[in-house]
């Protein structure tokens, strides 16, 4: 059992397709089919059904992946840790992030960081921070920079470093923007526009609400929250935005009794060494946090 056929047998699994992974991988199908079979002939097992166009795997193929998954990222941190030795600061460092995020609080932290570290090759995935915990977890990225879970993720460290308080928001021409206090009750016959109710901060909204026994009445949703400040800007509804990005475009309500926050902040698997270079950004990011009085 090779570390290549185990790269192909992921990638297949992956793309549900032996075309697909070969192209993946920079290789042609027979290339792949060939390492797929040697490593069905070394276990003894079929790994995949093929049913005409489609690839599924065995019971054997599930049983195998997560542990395929933990061979090549032991060998991947092992090889690093070797390289890493001489307490050189470079290679490649994966990090995910929210849009929000990446567009509001890192610019000057990665302008920093790649003035300090131009070795580096940094990669970011802009994705909502479910998938991006979701990421770490199965080791996919070194270490997110995200909305943190509101509850603790037993395999994740976390650590916050920009607090983010949330405000009720509406457009600055709405006729509650006139109101000198606003209750939910309002709100919730008034139509709302916000991140999908799954997410971290939607989730934060929904539960709320509820807590007070109020239905939203949800127009949309969207987890990029420009276009939910634009939506809102217009007159379409209300939100809950971090309070950063109210301009003169937005009214804040005052909403009586309500104080609704999230944290922002860094996670990384706790079970996974950080190589050098995600350590070096590790660190900044703490700085940022003394900075900032966040704990």
């Amino acid at each position: 059992m090779d570390t290549d056929s185990l790269k192909s047998f992921i990638a297949v699994a992956q793309c549900q397709s032996f075309s697909l992974a070969a192209s993946r991988l920079h290789l042609t199908q027979p290339a792949v089919s060939k390492r797929i079979a040697a490593l069905e002939a070394h276990l003894n097992h079929t790994l995949f059904d093929r049913i005409g166009r489609e690839v599924r795997l065995t019971e054997a193929g599930k049983l195998l992946l997560p542990q395929a998954e933990t061979i090549l990222q032991a060998v991947a941190d092992t090889e690093r840790n070797i390289r890493e030795l001489t307490g050189e600061i470079s290679g490649v460092l994966r990090v995910a992030t929210s849009h929000h995020i990446g567009l509001h609080h890192l610019p000057p932290l990665l302008r920093q960081f790649v003035l300090s570290h131009p070795e580096v090759n940094l990669q970011f995935e802009f994705l909502d921070s479910e998938r991006a915990h979701e990421k770490v977890l199965r080791g996919e990225c070194e270490i997110a920079v995200v909305t943190l879970a509101p509850e603790p993720v037993a395999q994740l460290e976390s650590r916050i470093i920009w607090p983010d308080p949330l405000d009720f928001v509406i457009a600055k021409t709405h006729e509650l923007a006139a109101h000198e206090t606003v209750n939910l009750q309002q709100l919730s016959r008034v139509d709302a526009i916000l991140p999908d109710l799954t997410t971290y901060t939607g989730r934060i909204v929904k539960e709320y609400f509820a807590q007070q026994e109020l239905e939203l009445t949800l127009s949309m949703t969207t987890n990029y929250l420009e276009t939910v400040k634009v939506m809102v800007s217009v007159g379409l509804g209300w939100s809950l935005l971090p309070r950063s990005m109210i301009d003169g475009n937005l009214h804040a309500l005052p909403v009586r009794e309500v104080s609704l926050h999230r944290n922002l902040g860094v996670i990384n698997h706790k079970k996974r060494s950080l190589s050098n270079a995600a350590r070096a950004f590790y660190r900044l990011l703490c700085d940022t946090t003394q900075k900032t009085g966040a704990i």
